[in-house]
């Protein structure tokens, strides 16, 4: 699979982050060029694996459902569902680390106990897990022998040009005596695959594999997968992104809330049958946003400069204004102060100079509480560690700002059943899939994660919404829930600074688009005027019309 890209685009907007977005934006034409990969006839190939009426329950809820799946020696099999479909507690239990409560497992044809992964890799079942189980400290080598049991009587150099040999058969470039320390997040990745394969597996399932690499990455190990199923392996491809499974799979199974909706040919399928298949209901790739109703002037940053967490400069002189009932979006790659410029608005970090006005008062030496209180409202980038406390209830996070004002308290004391009566109500209103108000908030789903962090910040109807990576990691159906709430804090007429490394999102939101570089701002433009050269030349360092000087 080959890319090309425009020639007069700055290299760093083709090498950065951002890239994916552009690989997002392709991805529909790619889907349908099927040309590159030689697909799988699932009728003629035999059945490796079945599940049938897998049901595995937790306290208070079923995860999956008597689900059916099966996968066919030498595909990709995509398992595709929203967050907390099931798709990971299902692959779990074909892997031995969770038991079911219903159903078996047969292995070409023949009932099998998977009681431990120890048993599943004796089988042949190989698993990389979205967060990897890999020791720092320790080489390369030294993972992939973990949990092999007794290494006595193996040759350091055998172990070591097996692992080579491994590597450059299936395109995994990775030195055997590095330290995982040293390696990058792809680079980890390789190790836990080559693990498996080291094992000699004949399933290989990936849960979430793309989350954590970079464009050039997934295409990468899009074609480290097709050169494994063309030697006979089978891909369990653990997924919520929608073009992925166009691009890569040969079959796609469907969950939704626990239950297996159906199973299908990739080639037979498109984006938004499966999109529906997945929620449930039709899917919006492209919501219609009103023209920008400008009102009063809500936020106001002038020549703003703050340092970052290494003590060098983050922010450089930023300057921009936020209206009611208005969308700014501000684009950039990675790192160029992003994070920095909403940290410092919301008074999380220090200004080094110039001002912040909030509907014209001046607030850049105010506390994060003060800020809170005036009507600003914060989504940041990072759920668990900023935005909510995981070993918290679900009520809990609801009231994590308002805890100490009427109607929630009553002097020195919690008004719980105002609190209970309010968390109902939003789990309701937004559709946050809890087991009740007393639900602690880690065993949420990402997707949920987000919803609860909306409906905490949006309830409290604010003047100005800043909302920082808003659906990253998100599944469709929780991405066009956030930003269709977006959109309607808009037309309710509160500012909203929206910061985002997705250019879809971007361009499909904001009413302008400001792009940060390097802590500067190098262009501010409408919406009518953004095209993608102008956000590449921007991106790369190039300084546009509307730009602060």
């Amino acid at each position: 699979m080959v890319h090309t890209y425009r020639a007069d685009l700055p290299l760093v907007l083709v090498e950065s982050a951002l890239a994916r977005n552009l690989f997002n934006l392709l991805a529909g034409q790619l889907a349908h060029n099927k040309t590159d990969v030689n697909r799988v006839t699932p009728q003629n190939k035999d059945i490796l694996i079945q599940m049938k009426e897998i049901t595995k329950r937790f306290p208070g809820i079923t995860a999956n459902d008597r689900i059916n799946f099966e996968a066919v020696k030498g595909e990709i099999h995509a398992l595709l569902g929203e967050n907390g479909a099931g798709k990971t507690t299902l692959m779990n239990v074909l892997y031995g680390l969770y038991q079911p409560d219903e159903g078996e497992i047969l292995l070409r044809g023949k009932e099998v106990s998977v009681r431990s992964p120890l048993d599943a890799i004796k089988l042949g079942i190989g698993m990389v897990h979205q967060h990897f189980m890999l020791v720092p400290v320790f080489t390369v080598a030294e993972n992939v022998l973990l949990g092999l049991g007794s290494t006595k009587g193996l040759d350091t150099k055998e172990v070591v040009a097996r692992i080579l040999g491994l590597a450059d058969r299936y395109g995994l470039r990775v030195d055997p005596k590095a330290r995982i320390s040293q390696l990058s997040v792809g680079e980890q990745q390789r190790v836990e695959i080559i693990k498996a394969l080291y094992r000699s597996v004949e399933i290989l399932i990936l849960d979430e594999p793309t989350s954590v690499l970079t464009p050039q990455e997934v295409e990468h190990l899009f074609k480290v997968l097709r050169s494994m199923v063309d030697e006979g392996l089978t891909i369990v491809f653990i997924t919520h992104k929608l073009d992925e499974v166009m691009i890569v799979s040969d079959r796609v199974t469907i969950l939704r809330d626990g239950r297996a909706v159906s199973t299908v040919a990739t080639n037979e399928t498109s984006k938004e049958e499966l999109a529906k298949m997945m929620v449930g209901r039709q899917v919006l790739f492209q919501l219609t946003r009103a023209a920008a109703q400008i009102q009063n002037e809500v936020l106001s940053v002038q020549e703003l400069r703050a340092l970052s967490d290494t003590s060098l400069p983050a922010l450089r002189g930023v300057s921009f204004s936020v209206h009611a009932g208005e969308i700014l979006g501000v684009a950039g790659v990675a790192g160029n102060g992003q994070t920095e410029l909403a940290e410092t608005i919301v008074r999380l970090r220090k200004a080094a100079s110039g001002k912040i006005l909030f509907k014209g008062t001046d607030v850049t030496r105010s506390s994060t509480r003060s800020m809170l209180v005036k009507g600003v409202a914060y989504i940041p980038e990072d759920r668990v560690g900023r935005g909510l406390i995981a070993g918290f209830s679900v009520a809990d996070n609801l009231i994590l700002e308002t805890y100490s004002e009427p109607p929630f308290a009553k002097g020195p004391f919690l008004n719980m059943p105002t609190i209970r009566e309010l968390a109902n109500r939003l789990i309701v209103d937004y559709g946050i899939k809890a087991q009740g108000v007393d639900a602690i908030t880690r065993q949420l789903s990402g997707g949920n994660l987000q919803k609860l962090i909306l409906a905490r910040e949006i309830s409290r109807r604010p003047d100005l919404l800043i909302a920082e990576q808003p659906t990253r990691g998100l599944d469709v159906g929780a991405t066009e829930y956030v930003r269709r709430r977006l959109l309607e804090e808009k037309q309710r007429g509160a500012a909203i600074l929206l910061i985002s490394y997705d250019l879809d999102e971007i361009l499909s939101l904001s009413d302008r688009v400001a792009v940060l570089y390097e802590g500067e701002i190098m262009g501010d433009l409408p919406i009518e005027e953004v095209t993608i050269e102008k956000l590449g030349l921007m991106m790369g360092g190039t300084r546009l019309g509307g730009a602060s000087q």
